[in-house]
């Protein structure tokens, strides 16, 4: 900036610099309240006293920025744009299936499990209790992660939780150690669930590719019961036998989502997700604990809780019910839980494109009450081809719940809170498929396998309450 300066008598205008003021954040700004103004503080001077800010990279360096005066238009991603989103889209697709197969193994080896150990419903069912654990060190850990580290963090530790996990339950050690890998494998599940809901939930056409991320995490749930009942009533080969697979498919997991966010740092992460409010300290506490974030936070947590206890309930314990009280086969049962697993993915995909159209709010208000319509008949008719059809409907309506949560919660949400939220909700939510199959198991020991109908049809009318307790979504929030 300069300024004119005319001489006496003459025309000549000679420009002159005018030194510029530093602009401090409102928190380092000087008082003038004395009426004197500070001298002037050079550029050389500025930064030296910009060397008293912590450089540790662990630190939210956006937490103590000023709230905008402005907000552009912002550009969504979209899967391919830019066009590395191709790869990492196609990277998180392939850890969803990972997940699937993990969480629908469960079902198809818990009878073989309760031989092999000599277990009872109770103990056995610790298989589904131990997640729990890591799912909720996934809820806590997972904006640390993302401020540290970046999405390259989570594409690291997520698939070597796998990995490791599939390792120790391949060499089939002593039944408490079996639980402990379980734990582990929870903690690859809630990280990498709570990441890429959170990253995809916010980009273009969010609700179709979110039924995408989620119909391959069917994939996974069609693929596992399938291969592993296979393996054991038809080749007869040990329970773990399937595990040898899964380590596999968790190296390539570990070398693909490595290589494709390796460029995502912490650096990246926090610039690309400054503070939106002037709210300050953590993000994950102003999630939780400050209105009106908390209460969005909470209720999709507390649905998402209920409904992957659903989902995983039904997909780990129908094999049981099957046998036990529908007297079917062991080969037909696990066919059943591949049915619904089969019916999850094609909603997810098939729905992911009519629920944006009629909206999110009203769409899963309409299938929560089919799905229960549904589980009344399973429950109610003991006919197996019955049984196995409405199971396979149930699945296909309650595949699209997760995704639209998702979507929900960004569109509800201001965009420095989404990782934080949407990662919580995510991860906590998981959890639930830890919970209430381990519930099921434990009351099915005393009351019969039989117990697991009412359990899923309470729930499913306890989350459609949750659900028609959200605000009203409008248009996403900045």
């Amino acid at each position: 900036m300069s300024v004119e300066r005319y001489n006496a008598g003459s025309s000549t205008a000679i420009l002159e610099p005018i030194e510029l003021q530093p602009v401090h954040p409102k928190q380092d700004r000087p008082s003038f309240s004395s009426g004197k103004r500070p001298a002037s503080i050079s550029g050389r001077s500025l930064a030296s006293a910009n060397h008293r800010v912590s450089n540790d990279d662990s630190s939210d360096r956006n937490e103590t920025l000023p709230s905008p005066t402005t907000a552009p238009t912002e550009v969504l991603q979209s899967w391919n744009n830019p066009r590395i989103n191709i790869y990492r889209v196609s990277a998180t697709f392939w850890s969803f299936i990972v997940m699937g197969m993990n969480d629908a193994t469960y079902g198809a080896i818990i009878p073989y499990l309760e031989i092999y150990y000599d277990l009872t419903y109770t103990i056995v069912a610790l298989v589904f209790l131990s997640p729990f654990v890591g799912y909720n060190v996934a809820a806590l850990m997972n904006n640390w992660i993302h401020m540290k580290f970046g999405q390259r963090g989570v594409a690291i530790v997520g698939p070597i939780c796998h990995l490791i996990a599939y390792i120790i339950i391949a060499v089939h050690p002593p039944y408490p150690v079996l639980v402990i890998a379980f734990m582990l494998a929870g903690l690859g599940n809630g990280l990498e669930d709570s990441a890429w809901n959170a990253w995809i939930g916010v980009m273009n056409n969010a609700n179709e590719m979110l039924g995408f991320l989620h119909g391959f995490y069917g994939v996974g749930g069609t693929i596992a019961p399938l291969i592993a009942t296979t393996l054991i009533t038809q080749a007869d080969y040990p329970w773990y036998y399937w595990y040898y697979f899964m380590v596999g498919f968790a190296a390539v997991e570990v070398a693909i989502s490595t290589h494709a966010f390796w460029a995502a740092t912490g650096q990246v992460f926090r610039d690309e997700h400054p503070r939106t409010s002037d709210v300050g300290g953590s993000r994950l506490r102003e999630a939780t604990m400050r209105m009106p974030a908390a209460r969005v936070t909470w209720l999709s947590a507390l649905f998402l809780l209920g409904y992957v206890g659903i989902e995983v309930g039904l997909g780990g314990w129908i094999v049981a019910f099957m046998i036990r009280v529908r007297d079917a086969k062991p080969f037909a049962s696990g066919m059943t839980a591949t049915g619904f697993w089969l019916g999850l993915t094609f909603g997810r995909v098939i729905l992911g494109f009519v629920t944006p159209r009629i909206g999110e709010k009203l769409a899963i208000s309409i299938y929560l009450p089919i799905c229960m319509a549904l589980q009344l008949i399973f429950w109610l008719v003991p006919q197996f081809y019955v049984g196995a059809v409405s199971i396979g409907l149930l699945g296909f309506f309650l595949g699209p719940m997760f995704p639209a949560a998702m979507v929900a919660c960004a569109k509800l949400l201001p965009k420095h809170l989404h990782v934080s939220s949407i990662g919580f909700a995510a991860a906590f939510g998981g959890s639930g498929g830890a919970l209430f199959p381990y519930a099921i198991g434990a009351i099915a020991q005393a009351k019969g396998v039989q117990v697991l109908q009412p359990i899923i049809l309470a729930l499913l009318a306890v989350i459609w309450v949750l659900w028609l307790c959200l605000p009203r979504i409008g248009k996403k929030k900045d």
